[in-house]
């Protein structure tokens, strides 16, 4: 098994215009993004929608989150480039889906430190074991445009670089090489 590090010469894809980093809350998205915002228009879905009280519709009081609506959001991109950083960001248009992945009890943990109740972070912890949103990125993007990064024991500036090599085009599609089933 790889986590999908290698690059050949045969990997060289090119460089994408719009790319999707995405992953369950914990991952390490905003972290790793932020260190990104040198090289690329960086776009953080989640603050963006949290300051516009027009691209969402709802608080989901049980999670304490609001519900974004998603075809208000892509209305407010426009003809964007660059990177979108979300747990959402692999509902819109890309080229390409970076999904950061992390082993559920780190995620547990990073969320309890940041406030989140036992339940969402135990959801979360969960989801991730059950890879929903990689799930979903292949199911609306295609395996050969999603590429699957496992964080749990990276520094975030290894999670960037890893995050830029598939921007570039500069290492291979990798849906389904990380696995957190034995947490469940």
């Amino acid at each position: 098994m790889t986590d999908g590090t290698e690059t050949s010469a045969d990997s060289d894809r090119g460089r994408a215009d719009r790319v999707a980093v995405t992953g369950t809350p914990g991952t390490g998205k905003t972290t790793a993004t932020a260190l990104l915002e040198d090289a690329y228009d960086v776009i953080h879905l989640n603050n963006r929608i949290k300051s516009d009280d027009d691209l969402w519709t709802e608080r989901d009081a049980d999670r304490d989150t609001l519900v974004a609506d998603l075809d208000a959001v892509r209305e407010d991109l426009g003809d964007w480039s660059g990177v979108l950083d979300s747990h959402l960001a692999h509902r819109f248009d890309v080229d390409r889906v970076v999904v950061l992945r992390c082993h559920p009890e780190t995620i547990e943990s990073r969320l309890r430190e940041r406030g989140e109740s036992p339940e969402t972070a135990a959801e979360n912890a969960e989801s991730e074991a059950l890879d929903v949103i990689l799930s979903e990125a292949v199911a609306e993007h295609g395996a050969e445009n999603v590429y699957e990064v496992d964080a749990t024991d990276r520094d975030p500036e290894a999670v960037a670089d890893a995050v830029r090599a598939a921007i570039e085009g500069e290492r291979e599609p990798s849906a389904g090489t990380v696995d957190f089933i034995d947490y469940i």
